[in-house]
């Protein structure tokens, strides 16, 4: 007689392969990737600008070209959110209020901001936080719990694909800029499970076009297997117009050159204070902040700490204005110190600014 043959027993990540097969046979429908819409983006100065728009829309400004504002950032930490930051390493371009009149510090979506040439600085940290909280933060969005890191000059992405289950992955990728203003995030390598990801979607003959629907995404969209980001619609505001031209992995940065990359300077770029390492310098059309109005504004903002970057909140400004001091310049302009927004609340550093003036 003979024995019986015991069946085989499946090992856990057999039951997940399996999960995913079948979720995949029952759930998975082409989605085309097409623009989204998305709230308007910030990587820039001050406060934030916009309505939703398709990411090829351009917000009109309703203020003639006169009261156009001159912007122009160096060294600038931009805080566009509590966890994220704008690193700005230089910055040019103009503001333009949304409707009639002046463009308001209090609102931040009383302007936007074109950029005519920058290059900004994002920590794998900021791209966590936007991914999970603008792009992909709402209900029912197939990517969850992602996180982003840098291995070389490439991009690491970690998190769960919802899919009827919940299927772990981790893609590494190279950051590309595509002619339209998109940035393609190219899969070189591909895990789900844990196991080779490319040969498993190879297989089911599958995409990632096929498995996620990002219709509800926020300046996202997918082709094929790359995922595509759009720079001015990923960022909470203010509203943002920029091309970019050129990316690169530097350390934990993922930087982003808009414009030229070697690009001119205006002669309205040049601020008073041509000592100052950080700043910001407005120079035209019509500034409001708190009860003041400035005309033909001519403001130059300046770190009161020169060795590290200036870390600039634009939600809580009054603070750093208060913790400052000013002074008016002989041609009407105005010179405002403050010290980084992490400093803001001390009473030395306030103390230390007034008995301390340049």
């Amino acid at each position: 007689m003979q024995p019986l043959h015991r069946p085989h027993r499946l090992s856990p990540r057999a039951h997940f392969l399996i999960a995913f097969t079948v979720a995949v046979g029952f759930a998975c429908a082409p989605a085309q990737g097409a623009p989204v819409r998305g709230a308007a983006v910030a990587g820039t100065a001050q406060g934030k600008a916009v309505t939703e728009k398709a990411p090829t829309e351009t917000l009109q400004p309703a203020t003639p070209a006169a009261a156009v504002t001159h912007v122009t950032m160096r060294n600038v930490h931009f805080f566009v959110d509590p966890k994220v930051v704008l690193r700005v390493r230089r910055l040019s371009g103009e503001m333009r209020a949304v409707s009639d009149g002046p463009i308001v510090f209090d609102d931040k979506r009383s302007f936007t901001i074109k950029i005519t040439s920058a290059e900004v600085g994002l920590a794998s940290a900021d791209l966590t936080v936007l991914l999970n909280k603008y792009v992909f933060g709402y209900p029912g969005a197939p990517l969850k719990r992602l996180r982003v890191s840098t291995s070389g000059r490439h991009l690491v992405q970690k998190g769960v694909l919802h899919k009827l289950v919940d299927i772990p992955f981790e893609i590494k990728a190279a950051v590309e800029p595509m002619p339209d203003g998109w940035l393609r995030l190219r899969p070189l390598t591909t895990r789900i499970f844990g196991v080779d990801g490319e040969g498993l979607m190879r297989a089911l003959n599958l995409t990632l076009e096929k498995l996620l629907d990002l219709k509800g995404a926020h300046g996202a969209r997918v082709s094929g297997n790359n995922i595509l980001l759009y720079p001015d619609s990923i960022l909470p505001p203010p509203g943002i117009e920029g091309r970019v031209t050129a990316v690169r992995i530097e350390g934990d940065e993922l930087v982003q050159t808009f414009g030229p990359v070697a690009a001119s300077t205006p002669d309205w770029s040049v601020p008073p204070d041509t000592v100052a390492r950080n700043y910001m310098y407005y120079r035209g059309g019509t500034l409001r902040f708190g009860k003041l109005l400035m005309l033909d504004a001519d403001m130059q903002i300046v770190d009161l700490d020169p060795g590290t970057p200036f870390r600039f909140d634009l939600d809580r400004y009054k603070q750093q204005l208060v913790a400052g001091y000013s002074k008016s310049l002989a041609n009407g302009g105005l010179e405002v110190f403050m010290p980084d927004i992490e400093k803001a609340t001390s009473s030395d550093s306030a103390l230390s600014g007034r008995i301390h003036p340049r």
